[in-house]
């Protein structure tokens, strides 16, 4: 099983090149701290990734610079010669999927929706009995003449 994933921050902007059939590829770099921390400093890996197609315009239209994503996808090994004939080696991961975590614009704070003490607010509507005494059933129980007496439970 080959199966990589990582969430981390983009270490620069993200840039797109088309292949000669006009495929979008984008190569890039993000760093994922480590779990722990050496000398009260935290430890990050630089993790080589690409990604194609649509999702690579979209990497590189969406995000920028220090922006956090996910990445899915598997890790794979290559090899080329460089202009002096020194055979280089090449780890990186090849992404599945990515998902856009948080732009570095946005505040650093994630968003958390506005939740309500009533666990039946959002089932309530207007003033009617079910939400004046906080009993999302009130109303079947006088409607439908159906009493707790009658559960089999």
């Amino acid at each position: 099983m080959n199966r990589v994933v990582l969430v981390g921050r983009l270490v620069k902007d993200p840039e797109v090149k088309k292949t000669p059939n006009d495929i979008s590829v984008c190569q890039f770099t993000i760093a994922v701290d480590r779990a722990y921390q050496q000398n009260g400093q935290k430890q990050s890996d630089f993790i080589n990734c690409v990604v194609w197609r649509g999702q690579a315009d979209n990497l590189a239209k969406y995000m920028r610079k220090g922006s956090q994503i996910g990445v899915d996808g598997r890790l794979q090994s290559r090899s080329y010669e460089d202009n002096g004939g020194v055979k280089r080696y090449i780890t990186e991961v090849i992404c599945d999927t990515i998902q856009f975590l948080q732009s570095k614009s946005s505040d650093t704070q994630p968003y958390v929706p506005e939740v309500s003490n009533d666990p039946f607010a959002s089932f309530t509507s207007g003033t009617s009995n079910a939400s004046a005494s906080n009993d999302p059933f009130a109303s079947l129980q006088t409607s439908s003449g159906i009493s707790d007496d009658d559960l089999p439970f």
